[in-house]
């Protein structure tokens, strides 16, 4: 996978001089944000001779290393008796659903039975899109029907979880920004509804966002962990895009960390989200 900052590495190493505003625009690009751009240049700027790409590189690591959290933790089931709850949110086109369905995935490869509830009822595509994953997947998923209350499907899918002994629950909700009130009520009803057989529940809300998509990323990220408080990233589309600094942007302005990254179309291209190797593959 291409580092977000593979491009300005290899357009320095082939510079005789640093063009620093050509490299602040360089670093905004790659969706660090302008306060993280300037600081960077600033402290290039600082060593007071002429810098290299390894210059570049030394110094972007250090400081995007200090913006990001350390390494969380794999969510764990609270007890033996209520599964652990995930809500999934985003806007439609990011990989949302898809998402959904390859956590499912990533948790029931460590042997850990897993439920999906079609929880975003308004979009027909998106409950069959989650159905045909789960047959693939072979997970069981939980629907309702067309346009038919989101959080009812949620509570179903809860009850059903608790009857079978399921350890995880995945809700893929709305994946629409309709008006702000809206999405806060929507999300509120469905945060109140599963509380009702779990006041611990959901115990992670998660966006997903698409790393191509920069600073539409951050807007969203603002928006949603208004509406409904975030624990964390789903960062899809991380597979050669270029890009991955608006990972740094929403941990540094939010102080939402990245939970799960995506880097490509199968099941198996989902993983946790690692500090280090992601620092390692910056260039």
């Amino acid at each position: 996978m291409a580092g977000f900052l593979s491009s300005i590495y290899k357009k320095l190493t082939n510079q005789a001089e640093v063009d620093w505003d050509e490299l602040e625009a360089d670093f905004v690009a790659g969706d660090l944000g302008p306060k993280l751009a300037m600081q960077l240049v600033d402290e290039l700027q600082d060593l007071g001779r002429a810098i290299s790409a390894d210059d570049v590189a030394e110094v972007a690591r250090r400081r995007i290393a200090e913006r990001l959290p350390n390494d969380q933790p794999p969510p764990l089931p609270p007890s033996a008796d209520k599964p652990f709850v995930f809500l999934i949110v985003g806007v439609n086109g990011v990989g949302k659903t898809t998402s959904c369905a390859k956590l499912a995935h990533w948790l029931q490869g460590r042997g850990a039975p897993t439920l999906l509830a079609a929880a975003d009822t308004f979009r027909a595509a998106a409950t069959e899109q989650l159905q045909r994953w789960g047959d693939r997947l072979d997970i069981p998923v939980v629907t309702g029907p067309a346009n038919s209350d989101p959080a009812s499907v949620c509570y179903n899918a809860h009850q059903q979880a608790i009857q079978q002994g399921v350890r995880y629950l995945i809700c893929d909700t709305a994946g629409r920004l309709h008006t702000r009130h809206n999405l806060m009520e929507e999300l509120a009803k469905i945060r109140r509804t599963l509380a009702k057989q779990d006041e611990s529940a959901p115990h992670l809300t998660l966006l997903t966002v698409d790393a191509t998509t920069g600073s539409n990323a951050l807007q969203q990220a603002r928006q949603f962990h208004e509406a409904s408080p975030l624990d964390g990233l789903i960062v899809t589309k991380m597979d050669g895009s270029g890009k991955g600094g608006i990972i740094v942007s929403i941990h540094d302005q939010l102080g939402i960390p990245p939970r799960f990254i995506g880097t490509g179309e199968e099941p198996e291209q989902f993983a946790l989200f690692r500090k280090s190797q992601f620092l390692e593959e910056l260039i």
